[in-house]
Formats: structure tokens, C-alpha cells, sequence
């Protein structure tokens, strides 16, 4: 029994709780109670907890309590001299093992050891060999998640077949029925709820009449009448007509429902995927998983077909010459230029193709010589910048949907609240040369809410394209604004990108695991 003099120096320490599913080895309870029984073992009082309860372990991402369990840490809001886990997967099965090892660096940088109370390591005793043995057991961790995302998306591919819907939500216009195992109707699940037994599935079926009956006008509007998507959800939207879960109308819904199979009957999936090591892709026809006349179409398939046509049509690529040729038909039937003028001849491109291709607006019109009744151009760098912005986020919001994943951009708007765990902060910030010569991008980040995640856009020295993204978790985002040089330290250049894949990815995996242990 220990002395009343060893209580008093007992060793100060946390305890960390992660559950991915209902597995009864690792629910929260049972990790408690082993990491309890360790601490008592070995002199040790737990003076905090963490939690993070129904979390992938493949990223940090949306792991709030291991987010401010380190920043505590670093912040020195905690005095502790060690973090006990259950194991090294509870830690994490980051992907990559140096992920792991940055952040077990954090930790010991700051005086705080980790111990894995199942599977001791001596990491003192034995650096060299304890750290072999760590990388072994990461490395094994991270196996554990790949195999699981192989053997979840077999058994993604068999339902699929079988004619039941894989994902989240179901589009507008049509609603998810729960079925037994016989195929039995049981339930319309409602927005966001979810099967909770494990040989129930889910078939689309037809929504209310009323929402039937716009998505039919929708396509009679665009075949018949030639009004492009932007400005049938303008209409929609003006009519008051609510879109899913009472939601605003957009180019891109009105376009997803223009272009989903799933509104003839079909069931598709694998258009897109995003293995643990890969990045989003978009997957050749052949890929695709499908199963026709799996539900019952509220549209009919010559309407479909029609829509596909003009759509292909509108997509022929054009050189930059072709566009700026376009560019002054427009201008010699009606006299003038903008934006909207653009977009309402549904014959050629839009004004995002000329953003995109010519860096603005304005930069094409002066390539035909047009000139604006005003002068804007002084406008013309920040009018890009709002332009890619927008371009950026429908984009971005585009890849999300078709990971299967909820996004809320009104609760904190502007902000993306994604699957109700974490909230995103999208900035984009432009390129400014000093008289020295140097280039420099000024950062003012959103306080108004704290943002999970930060993704920084720098625009190149031309101010027309990314340069280079940058995911700041919260745990790294202490100021309330920054300037970034052409080469910053190596603590900020860890979450430097070319791209925003990695991001995508992250989402996607985190998806995998949901579906796995619903």
C-alpha cells in the first residue's frame, strides 16, 4: 500500500478516450478503466480527460479533444507530465507515421510524455529501439485503416448492385426508405438520420408531388426554353420555393439535379473516389459502379437524355481565341458587356469560363479592345480575387457533396460547417511586391468564430491564379492576422499544398468509417 508521502508526489497526468464505433474492446468506458488501473500501478493521478467519442483516427480533423489537449499543452493551461492512451492506435492511425510523429513531438517538446499503457514502450530507457517499435506499431495502425477502407467499399459495391443507396442525403425531389433485411418498408428517414440496424438498408423512392414537379419544370425550363441553371434557381429562389432541407437555390443544385442519374432510376457510385493514399480522382465510365432501373424515375429518360445533349454541347472546349471571338458577337449585338450579359446567352460560354481562362473580366474585355464606361481598372485585381473566391468555394463545396458529406453555410456563414463536427474558414489572399522587390501576402483571419480549419489561398505574383494553399488547424492559428513571405518557417510550411486534395481526401476517409459503423 503506498505511503502518504508517495500520494502527495504522485505523477500528474491526462488520460486520452477515442472511439471510432461501438467496438466493445475499445469503448470509452473500457479504456478508462485499464488506464486507471495503470495509473494506479505506477503512482499516477489522472487530473484531466479527454474525449473524443465516434472519430476516424486517421487525422486530426475534427478531433477537438486532442486538438485542445495539445493546445493546453502548449499553452501551458495544464500542468502534467505525461498523456496516457489505451494504445498507439487510440493516439492514431495517421496515414502517414511522421503525421505521428510531429505531434508526438509537439508533446514532448513541451515536457509531456506519451504512454501506451497496453503496450509498453520504454521510450526512455531504450530511445533508438522504442522508436522503431513506435513506428511499427504506426505503421500497423495505419494498415488497420487501409484494409478496413478495402474491405468497406467491397461491401459498398455488392449494396450497390443489389439496388440500395449508398450516402448521405437524397436529392431533392426524392427521399431515403429504410427496408429490413426481406426488403420490407419500415420508415422514411428524415434529414440527417440514419439507419441504426446493421442488415437494414436504404432505397430511393419518390418525394412529394410538389418537389416532383419542380424538378420536371427545372428540366422543361432548361430544354424548352433555353434558361441556364443560374437563372432557374434565381427564379426559384424568388418564388420563394425552398431547395433541400430548406435551403437557398444555386447554379450547382440546379445543375446536379440536370445531370444525376439517380432521377431516371439509376444507381451509380464510384464516379469519383479518394483511397487512403490517393487523391480525389474522377474514374473512367468502366469504373463506375451501377444498377439500372434501380428505383423508380420521377423524370422521364428521353428528358434526361435531351438535357445531357445540350450540356455536352455547352461543354465543346474552345481556344482562347474562339472565346474572345464570342466575345465580340456579344459585344456587336448588344453594345456593351458584363457579367450578366454574358451568362444570359445560353449559346456560349459563361462569365466564369472568362474568368478563369483570362484572369478576369476585364482583362478579356481589354483583349478586344472594349473598354467600360467606367474606368475599373483599379478594380481589376480585387473584382479576380471575388471572382475566383466565389469560383473557389462552389467548387470546393461541388467535391464535398460528392464525398456524401453534409455542408451547413448558413449557421455560420461565411463560414462551411461540414458533417456538424468542424468548421471551415476559406480565405484568399493576394499577392503585393514591395519597392524592395519581395513578395508578400497579408492574412486576416475570421475571429468571429473560431474555425476548426483555415484554408489560405495565396495568389501567385500575377494575381491570377493559386500559387499554393495552406490547411491551418486551430491548435496552430493563434493570431488574428499574419504576413507570409515567399519562404516562411517550417512550422507553417508543414501545411503548405499544391492543391487542395489532401483536404478532400481527409473528408472522404472520414466518410468511410461513418458508413462503417452505422
Amino acid at each position: 500500500m503506498a505511503s502518504g508521502n508517495e500520494k502527495n508526489h504522485r505523477v500528474r497526468v491526462a488520460q486520452y478516450l477515442r472511439m471510432s464505433t461501438d467496438h466493445q474492446q475499445y469503448s470509452l468506458h473500457n479504456q478508462s478503466e485499464y488506464i486507471k488501473d495503470y495509473a494506479e500501478k505506477n503512482n499516477m493521478e489522472i487530473a484531466y480527460t479527454y474525449d473524443d467519442a465516434g472519430k476516424s483516427g486517421v487525422s486530426i480533423v475534427g478531433r477537438h479533444s486532442l486538438q485542445q489537449l495539445l493546445s493546453d499543452v502548449e499553452q501551458k493551461k495544464i500542468d502534467i507530465q505525461a498523456v496516457l492512451f489505451y494504445d498507439v492506435s487510440r493516439f492514431g492511425r495517421f496515414q502517414n507515421s511522421d503525421e505521428a510523429a510531429y505531434y508526438s513531438f509537439l508533446f514532448e517538446r513541451n515536457g509531456v510524455d506519451l504512454i501506451y499503457c497496453s503496450e509498453p514502450i520504454p521510450t526512455k530507457d531504450f530511445p533508438l529501439e522504442s522508436s522503431v517499435i513506435l513506428n511499427i506499431k504506426r505503421s500497423s495502425a495505419a494498415y488497420h485503416s487501409r484494409n478496413l477502407s478495402e474491405k468497406v467499399f467491397i461491401g459498398q459495391v455488392n449494396l450497390i448492385k443489389l439496388g440500395y443507396h449508398q450516402g448521405g442525403m437524397a436529392g431533392y425531389g426524392l427521399r431515403r426508405l429504410l427496408v429490413d433485411e426481406n426488403g420490407i418498408a419500415k420508415e422514411i428517414l428524415n434529414f440527417r438520420k440514419r439507419k441504426s440496424i446493421q442488415t437494414d438498408r436504404v432505397i430511393l423512392i419518390p418525394g412529394p408531388k410538389n418537389e416532383i414537379k419542380i424538378v420536371n419544370r427545372i428540366y422543361d425550363l432548361f430544354i424548352d426554353s433555353n434558361v441556364p441553371e443560374f437563372i432557374i434557381a434565381e427564379r426559384l429562389n424568388e418564388q420563394s420555393i425552398p431547395a433541400e432541407n430548406g435551403t437557398s437555390w444555386t447554379r450547382a443544385k440546379i445543375h446536379q439535379i440536370l445531370t444525376n442519374e439517380k432521377y431516371i432510376g439509376n444507381n451509380i457510385y464510384n464516379k469519383t473516389s479518394s483511397k487512403l493514399k490517393s487523391k480525389l480522382v474522377k474514374n473512367p465510365k468502366h469504373e463506375w459502379i451501377r444498377c439500372d432501373k434501380a428505383y423508380k424515375p420521377i423524370i422521364s429518360k428521353k428528358k434526361y437524355n435531351k438535357a445531357q445533349e445540350i450540356i455536352q454541347l455547352r461543354s465543346i472546349h474552345l481556344t482562347n481565341e474562339d472565346l474572345l471571338e464570342k466575345l465580340k458577337e456579344k459585344l456587336e449585338s448588344n453594345g456593351k458587356l458584363s457579367g450578366f450579359i454574358i451568362d444570359e446567352d445560353d449559346t456560349g460560354p459563361s462569365s466564369s469560363v472568362y474568368r478563369t481562362r483570362f484572369g478576369g473580366l476585364l482583362r478579356a474585355y481589354t483583349l478586344i479592345g472594349y473598354k467600360p464606361e467606367h474606368d475599373y481598372s483599379y478594380l481589376q485585381i480585387n473584382e479576380a480575387l471575388r471572382s475566383f473566391y466565389s469560383e473557389i468555394i462552389e467548387d470546393f463545396k461541388s467535391e464535398i457533396l460528392k464525398s456524401n458529406c453534409h455542408i451547413d453555410e448558413y449557421k455560420y456563414y461565411p463560414m462551411l460547417y461540414i458533417n456538424d463536427e468542424f468548421l471551415i474558414s476559406v480565405l484568399v489572399t493576394k499577392c503585393i511586391h514591395m519597392k524592395s522587390g519581395k513578395l508578400r501576402w497579408k492574412v486576416r483571419f475570421d475571429n468571429s468564430q473560431k474555425a476548426d480549419i483555415t484554408i489560405v489561398i495565396r495568389m501567385n505574383s500575377q494575381n491570377i491564379s493559386p500559387l499554393d494553399f495552406y490547411i491551418i488547424p486551430k491548435i496552430e492559428n493563434e493570431y488574428s492576422k499574419m504576413c507570409m513571405m515567399e519562404t516562411n518557417n517550417i512550422r507553417l510550411d508543414l501545411y503548405r499544398f499544391d492543391n487542395l486534395d489532401k483536404f478532400l481526401q481527409i473528408i472522404t476517409r472520414m466518410k468511410v468509417r461513418e458508413l462503417y459503423a452505422a
